[in-house]
């Protein structure tokens, strides 16, 4: 393989912030405690910034990607960046910015002394005002990013939204690397996608109207970059890669157009999804180049090498940002040489997006078992990936030793036993019809549940769990290291579960939780019981702010060897005469919050896992546990971004979901979760999924989210959260009150339910209790009025 006549560059959009040992997460959490001062906050960040570029530019890449880093979310970073903070904060010229920016992440409480910081001592520096002048104010809102796990805050806009050049976390940043002689290319959210993702806060406003007052702050950002030195500007628009409305498309090439005129040269990056009928637009548009994903459209790779102009850089997405599984380097050449051999313009290599989804480094994993370790690539191993990549295709000798090492894993990735289970796949080609249907519809069965578990109106639940205290995680902590018994553990265990179940009887709830105090991760723990699944010890990665999740790593076919959580629910039970939910996680969401094997179709390794839960939903049943909620906050996490891919994911997601959950009677009660996603696009289908009960988030965006419930006539019950379990803010009775009659008016109150956004494993025990309390008084007064 040869290639004399270009250099080829590697770069990467993005890459993990949280650092190594997740020096990060700890840091912001004890800076929220008031044990670590803003500057030793900042000190942190400096830190982990030089260490991953050092990375970054040891591992062979020409540029360092600069302004990926965040102290909670890169689009928080953008609002304080364009000046354009929501009034509603009422913040003051003197208020420091990570003070603004936490109220932002996190909430204000009117009772909190430190707005911004929860749990902070007197005199703790963060620079915030006092209660009295800082009225309560919700956090931002928060949804997915695109379709991965990963959270944003979602900007606000009104007709009076300004922006202003408002921040000089970037220029700061960039004087950092250039400082530590790196070569360097910053990163930006694109300006029409800064606004897609945002939300209009009035009636009939659109955004997009905001355009012309957002691009020339934009133009100022370039100048100052391009003032510093700076060699590129990654510019990210990956709304490009979704259905747009007519005017988001004609509003590219003169937005373009402007920003080119500041002369520093433009990489335009899209990723997550094929261009589709943007292609020729993202072509032509007046840039110095083009990101595209290689990975999530390989098909659309010989058009775009041809639309390009030779002048622009085109950068192919060719490594996985999304999944951990070693690159196939053997196929990458082969989808790379003919885009070398056709064009004449430059080439960079990087991965598919930012490597902020996947784990920092597979060197820490020493417990994985060599087979599977030589499967994989981190964030770290696919940075190497990309120099061997550069190397073949400059036919240096130095990449066939690489070569032969990913020759050999995927070999064995391809022939082992472990992968292949005979009975899994018999079992699905045997499926009998009517696997995913109740024996009744809903109205009979909503009679034989009212019949059986007599609940008052308005009944009160939680999603499921209570806060994971530091006795928990010691206990967990200690049974893993082998110094505490299987015995000893589960004992411990079981009085965790008794003191969350006489809590409860306490607060007066109606239907209860165990409180899943056995529980590492919503996702992991279930893995850990079924096969088919490896976990790592460190693969940490970003959900949001300093909240990290551990994806396990679906490997092979997927079985429930055991029962999984019967034991703990029937223990729970026996400890209260109210009815007691079993807790399991759906098989969209164990797919969704895993790293998946991309060897058969995501459709098929989700319909396993579905007969797994629906084993685990059988035996709970025959337990006598007549509630049963099986979450699914990731169902709408996992659309395609395309429209045209939708009906075929829906069909086979909710058919999952039912199969999972049909094997019950009537009067067994199944419920789902879901959060922090827009829902009501796909109501038809989740109303298809026929869960008795919907739980789901809406008071960041204060019940907005059940209007569309509401219009569609969602016919079965419903319990829209009334408060957000993400801020350590503690609502009163009243808020909570107002809320509820909200829903009262779009959802009939007899099919209503009451209860938080989301589980509270987060939370502490103190405003747990005083939420819930206020909770259910809220309930009781609803009672009284309808």
């Amino acid at each position: 393989m040869t290639n004399t006549h270009k250099t080829i560059s590697t770069h990467i959009p993005g890459f993990p912030r949280i650092g190594a040992a997740r020096e990060l997460k700890f840091a912001l959490e004890r800076n929220w405690r008031g044990e670590l001062s803003d500057a030793e906050l900042e000190d942190v960040g400096r830190d982990l910034r030089a260490r991953h570029w050092a990375l970054q530019r040891d591992a062979g890449l020409d540029f360092v990607t600069v302004g990926d880093f965040a102290f909670y979310d890169q689009v928080a970073n953008h609002i304080q960046l364009l000046g354009c903070e929501p009034a509603r904060y009422g913040f003051q010229p003197d208020q420091p910015q990570l003070s603004r920016y936490f109220t932002m992440a996190r909430g204000r409480g009117a009772a909190n002394t430190h707005a911004a910081h929860a749990d902070h001592d007197a005199g703790c520096g963060c620079g915030a005002r006092d209660a009295d002048a800082l009225p309560a104010a919700a956090a931002l809102e928060m949804t997915k990013w695109f379709d991965t796990n990963y959270h944003y805050l979602v900007p606000e806009f009104t007709p009076e939204t300004a922006f202003t050049l408002a921040c000089e976390r970037l220029f700061d940043e960039v004087a950092e690397a250039k400082a530590l002689g790196h070569a360097v290319k910053a990163a930006l959210i694109g300006p029409l996608t800064f606004l897609w993702l945002g939300k209009a806060k009035t009636d009939g406003f659109d955004r997009l109207s905001l355009l012309d007052k957002l691009l020339p702050i934009y133009g100022q950002i370039l100048d100052r970059l391009k003032a510093q030195g700076v060699q590129w500007v990654q510019i990210d628009e990956p709304i490009l890669g979704i259905d747009l409305p007519a005017p988001w498309r004609s509003a590219f090439e003169n937005s373009y157009w402007q920003l080119n005129q500041v002369g520093v040269p433009l990489l335009l990056a899209t990723y997550f999804s094929p261009l589709e009928e943007n292609l020729s637009l993202a072509c032509r548009l007046p840039v110095a180049g083009l990101h595209v994903d290689g990975v999530r459209a390989p098909q659309e790779l010989a058009s775009i090498a041809d639309w390009l102009p030779v002048h622009k850089v085109l950068s192919v997405g060719i490594v996985d940002g999304r999944n951990i599984w070693r690159t196939d380097l053997d196929a990458a050449l082969a989808v790379l040489q003919p885009i070398v051999d056709k064009r004449a313009g430059k080439l960079w290599l990087s991965s598919s997006c930012s490597l902020l989804h996947v784990p920092f480094t597979l060197a820490a994993e020493t417990a994985l078992d060599a087979e599977t370790r030589s499967w994989l690539a981190f964030a770290t191993e696919k940075l190497a990936e990309l120099n061997t990549l550069k190397q073949a295709l400059h036919a240096d000798a130095g990449a066939d030793t690489a070569l032969a090492t990913s020759r050999a894993a995927i070999a064995s990735r391809r022939a082992s036993p472990r992968v292949h289970q005979q009975a899994v796949r018999d079992r699905l080609e045997h499926l009998p019809a009517g696997a995913d249907q109740r024996r009744a519809h809903f109205a009979e069965r909503q009679a034989a549940q009212r019949a059986r578990f007599r609940l008052p109106n308005f009944p009160t639940t939680t999603i499921g769990s209570f806060p994971q205290t530091p006795a928990i995680r010691a206990a967990r902590a200690s049974f893993k290291r082998g110094d505490l018994s299987l015995t000893d553990y589960e004992a411990a265990m079981r009085a965790e579960i008794a003191d969350a179940v006489q809590r409860q009887e306490a607060l007066g709830l109606d239907v209860l939780v165990h409180g899943e105090a056995e529980r590492n991760d919503m996702v992991e723990y279930f893995g850990e019981q079924l096969d088919g699944f490896a976990f790592t010890q460190h693969g940490w990665v970003q959900s949001y702010g300093s909240r990290c999740v551990k994806p396990p790593i679906i490997y092979g076919d997927v079985s429930r060897p055991q029962a999984m959580t019967v034991s703990w629910t029937v223990h729970a039970q026996s400890l209260t005469g109210k009815p007691m939910k079993g807790m399991l996680t759906g098989p969209i969401t164990i797919l969704q919050w895993s790293f998946v094997r991309d060897d058969q179709p995501r459709a098929r390794t989700a319909l396993q896992i579905a007969l797994a839960i629906r084993d685990e939903v059988a035996d709970l049943e025959h337990a006598g546990i007549g509630i049963i909620q099986i979450d699914e906050p990731a169902v709408r996490e996992g659309l395609p971004l395309r429209r045209s891919r939708w009906t075929a994911y829906l069909d086979w997601a909710t058919h999952a979901f039912r199969v999972s959950a049909s094997a019950v009677g009537d009067a067994t009660q199944i419920h789902t979760h879901m959060c922090y996603a827009e829902f009501n696009d796909i109501l038809p289908q989740i109303a298809a999924m026929d869960a008795d009960v919907i739980t789901i988030e809406t008071s960041r965006s204060d019940m907005e989210l059940l209007n569309g419930f509401g219009q569609f006539r969602y016919p079965n019950e419903i319990g829209p959260g009334v408060y957000d379990i993400h801020s350590p803010r503690v609502p009163d009775q009243q808020e909570m009150v107002r809320l509820l009659h909200k829903a009262s008016a779009v959802i009939p109150p007899a099919n209503l339910w009451v209860n938080p956004d989301c589980g509270l494993k987060t939370r502490g025990w103190a405003e747990t209790e005083s939420a819930l309390r206020n909770m259910v008084a809220a309930a009781h007064q609803l009672r009284a009025v309808y």
